[in-house]
């Protein structure tokens, strides 16, 4: 007992240090992309992620707590960091590996699949993780995308039995040993670990913009409400993750009541309803700003497809019936549609910023969330809004 304290226990007062340690462990744990679907994924993934976590703890807490110590031999470090180590793995490892192996033999996975559309609005929120469509040989592709619209919503995992066009392309994949090959839908291009990423810079950076902005927020809405009558802020239904609506939050840019005939109408060159102040704020796209609330409330992120009103989502799959494929991430402030359309006054220019969303969507990654903020950063200094 006594080498044992000699390795572990510093020759400080340890308790302050220890006292963010379980802290510092959910935070590497979740950014590993752990927490998400745990279930779902196969044993050796669970394992490494767990192993590298560990490393990672360990060594912070090496460093924090043992290295200051005075020690006879530096073996006395090596011995303390390989039982930092030793005690993190296995108190991690084992519970989560026995929870898994239990939690499979009880076939957690609740697996449900679908013929028609008559089946899948027979589903209800909660009652599957995964929903496989099984579709005669002869459907459209408006079927297919109109059944993944619908099953959406229902926030689980949605996979398609592929044609053999799509096993000649490569877009089936075996994903389990034990079930045929199919196309996952709701898999997303990045990591889980990378999806845990993105998500806290969104926190990180939606609060510090919130903080740091407030005096120009202020500014914003006392101009907004001297300018003319009617609130500061403005709210719409959008549609968002999921296919789910949300509301977005804007600062008020157009004269009160001006959709008072209740019918949606995009906005165009000169348009009347526009204020003074608002013109200028759409301008620089500070009118933008209040959406860092529906960020940090995880209803949007900093990148992402523009999320649109419930009445243009309807017309625009009536042309372009794959924009459901936009429900698989969080709707954005910016993404590379914006950047490269910019505001869309017409039915054209909607599908134009689909199209791109869709090839945001399908090549996700941490690098290019950068590159798309570093565009909208010039897109804002230069005033290229509308």
């Amino acid at each position: 007992m006594k080498m044992l304290d000699d390795v572990l226990v510093p020759a400080f007062d340890f308790r302050p240090p220890l006292v963010v340690y379980p802290f510092v462990c959910l935070l590497v744990y979740y950014l590993s992309g752990y927490y998400l679907r745990p279930f779902q994924k196969p044993l050796w993934r669970e394992f490494l992620r767990t192993l590298i976590s560990a490393v990672i703890i360990s060594l912070f807490f090496f460093f924090v707590i043992i290295i200051d110590d005075k020690v006879d031999t530096y073996n006395r470090y090596l011995v303390s960091l390989w039982a930092l180590f030793t005690f993190q793995f296995v108190l991690s490892y084992i519970p989560r590996l026995t929870i898994t192996l239990l939690t499979r033999r009880r076939g957690v996975i609740r697996t449900q699949t679908v013929h028609s559309m008559a089946e899948a609005e027979q589903l209800q929120p909660g009652e599957q993780d995964e929903v496989i469509i099984d579709l005669p040989k002869n459907y459209t592709d408006r079927e297919l995308y109109a059944l993944i619209a619908r099953i959406y919503p229902l926030s689980c995992a949605i996979s398609v039995v592929p044609r053999i066009h799509d096993m000649l392309t490569g877009a089936a994949r075996i994903s389990h040993l034990d079930r045929p090959s199919l196309i996952r839908i709701t898999d997303h291009h990045m990591s889980d670990a990378e999806l845990c990423i993105k998500r806290t810079f969104d926190i990180i950076a939606s609060l510090a913009g919130l903080l740091l902005l407030s005096p120009l927020l202020a500014l914003i809405a006392l101009q907004v409400k001297l300018s003319s009558k009617g609130p500061v802020f403005y709210s719409q239904e959008r549609i968002g993750q999921y296919g789910l609506p949300f509301r977005i939050y804007k600062f008020r840019t157009m004269i009160d009541h001006a959709e008072a005939d209740g019918i949606p109408t995009l906005t165009h060159d000169n348009d009347p309803r526009i204020t003074g102040v608002g013109r200028w704020l759409r301008k620089y796209r500070l009118d933008e700003l209040p959406q860092l609330w529906n960020i940090l409330r995880g209803e949007m992120s900093i990148v992402g497809p523009r999320p649109e009103r419930p009445y243009f989502v309807e017309q625009i799959m009536r042309e372009a019936p794959y924009y459901c494929l936009l429900y698989k991430v969080r709707p954005g402030l910016t993404s590379w549609g914006p950047i490269r359309v910019g505001y869309t006054d017409t039915m054209e220019k909607m599908i134009e910023r689909l199209n791109c969303d869709v090839v945001y969507v399908e090549n996700m990654s941490l690098l290019l969330d950068l590159k798309i903020i570093f565009f909208t950063t010039s897109v804002i200094l230069h005033g290229k809004g509308k």
